[in-house]
């Protein structure tokens, strides 16, 4: 049914501007109603800014261009598939594919491509560019449905997101808002970097587990009636591989490995230019994250061209232009798509209408004064059904925290576990939302393979994820309370009376 309605929708694009156009009416509606809400962020009263009124509609009209190619997403995905196409197009990713089928079990993909999307939380969202494409294809070359490796890649980019074994910048960045948020109730408390990260970890394990559960129980039977009709419905990749092709691949690992020995001796000075300003190489604002783009690029693009000149599938330079070419022509409907998206994610949050929503459902909670197990499921919900409409992390934490953590402060609740809470309910939903920067570029991709597939068909195939990920996670967070494992580095379940 999900599918069904989804995909009677309005093209992807028309859909955004029905929300721009909806964003402007309710902005307009509710611009002249004072609210009694305080904004976190300001520390004065809640304001609704009307995107109607002229100075809006001169601001949307003279930002038009600097906000769609300033739309989070939009580089990274160019960039980083210019080097993706010079690797498909010589051959290289098929070989690996092959290459990494020949020793690994048929019934090990799907752990193996969920834990790939869990381990890119480290490299920012790198995840959505590399590992949501490969795990299409994957899963083709294996023989299984194309779409269930783009579903599964997608839960565990997605769904998963706050699920990492490797800590990564979120971890300080969250906790900042969460110590600030903490001094409000206890000016000396602090809140280490790290205190959910033994939780994460474990949650690792788990949401891997339950997505290749989900996988194999639920989503892989519902695709055996659809057919592949897209540019990426190729044979299988069986066979092995040819002697020039083995070269190529040995050549081009070589390649690999020399970059990224020489990018660990770089990084490994405690002086090291690619370290950030506390000598973290993943905190917020170190150049190394900074650089993940060119990285992504570079570890793709050489690796590519070496393996097309030694395998011979390259003959000279223009081969490797028409690869990046041919990259950026598939990326046309994304792109319409990205101009549409950014101006209605701009316009909705100039707006503060995801804010008033925002804080009126932690008001509504604070209002409830339930039980406190009661009043850590009721967070993660909140933040879950928020997130269906504000996609940043850290924008919407930075609107909650300054609630939900003095607030549950006060009936004994510690904060680091109000913000492994939130973090829960931040992940589950980002598979299933639109409003996830991402999700054109996951629909694109499955696209590729069946061509009638959209937001219905992602949105359907990714709600057991969501739903099963959200009922074990909250699970698992109660069964460490009770057992009172600790959730990280100096962290703590509740406060002292």
């Amino acid at each position: 049914m999900v599918e069904r309605v989804g995909n009677r929708l309005p093209d992807t694009v028309f859909l955004f501007l029905l929300a721009l156009l909806a964003t402007w009416a309710l902005s307009w509606l509710l611009s002249s109603v004072e609210f009694e809400l305080i904004d976190p962020r300001t520390s004065a009263p809640l304001v609704i800014h009307n995107q109607l009124e002229v100075g809006s509609m001169v601001a949307f009209l003279t930002r038009m261009v600097e906000v769609f190619t300033a739309f989070p997403p939009l580089g990274l995905v160019l960039v980083a598939l210019l080097g993706v196409g010079v690797a498909e197009k010589t051959g290289l990713i098929g070989a690996v594919l092959r290459a990494f089928l020949s020793f690994t079990p048929r019934a090990l993909v799907a752990p193996m491509v969920v834990m790939a999307g869990l381990l890119s939380h480290t490299a920012a969202d790198a995840g959505y560019v590399l590992v949501i494409p490969m795990g299409a294809a994957i899963y083709r070359a294996a023989g299984r449905h194309p779409l269930a490796g783009v579903a599964a890649a997608f839960a565990g980019v997605g769904a998963g997101f706050a699920a990492n074994l490797i800590p990564s910048s979120i971890d300080p960045l969250l906790q900042g808002f969460t110590q600030s948020a903490a001094q409000i109730v206890d000016p000396a408390y602090t809140v280490n970097p790290l205190c959910n990260w033994t939780f994460m970890a474990c949650s690792s394990l788990m949401i891997t587990l339950v997505g290749w559960f989900v996988g194999q129980r639920f989503v892989e039977p519902r695709l055996r009636g659809v057919e592949l009709d897209g540019e990426g419905d190729g044979a299988k990749l069986d066979g092995g591989l040819a002697a020039a092709e083995r070269r190529g691949l040995i050549a081009a690992l070589l390649v690999t490995l020399l970059g990224l020995a020489g990018l660990a001796w770089w990084a490994a000075d405690p002086i090291s230019a690619l370290r950030g300003a506390r000598g973290g190489l993943t905190e917020a604002g170190a150049p190394l994250m900074r650089a993940i783009v060119p990285l992504i690029f570079l570890v793709t693009f050489v690796p590519g061209v070496v393996y097309g000149y030694v395998s011979g599938s390259a003959k000279d330079h223009r081969d490797i232009v028409k690869g990046m070419s041919q990259s950026m022509s598939a990326m046309g409907y994304y792109l319409v798509m990205a101009f549409f998206a950014a101006q209605f994610l701009d316009a909705f949050a100039r707006s503060n209408l995801g804010a008033l929503i925002a804080l009126q459902g932690a008001s509504a909670l604070r209002a409830l004064d339930l039980p406190p197990q009661i009043t850590v499921l009721a967070a993660i919900l909140l933040a879950t059904t928020i997130n269906l409409l504000i996609a940043s992390s850290s924008a919407k934490w930075a609107l909650l925290s300054g609630i939900l953590v003095p607030m549950l402060m006060q009936v004994g609740i510690a904060p680091e576990l109000t913000q492994a809470a939130y973090r829960i309910g931040d992940s589950c939903t980002n598979a299933i939302t639109p409003m996830n920067y991402y999700f054109p570029l996951v629909v694109v991709v499955a696209q590729r393979y069946v061509r009638s597939a959209g937001i219905g068909t992602l949105v359907s195939l990714m709600l057991p994820y969501s739903v099963s990920f959200l009922l074990s996670w909250s699970g698992l967070l109660l069964l460490f309370w009770t057992l009172e494992i600790p959730l990280g580095v100096a962290s703590r379940y509740v406060l002292a009376p």
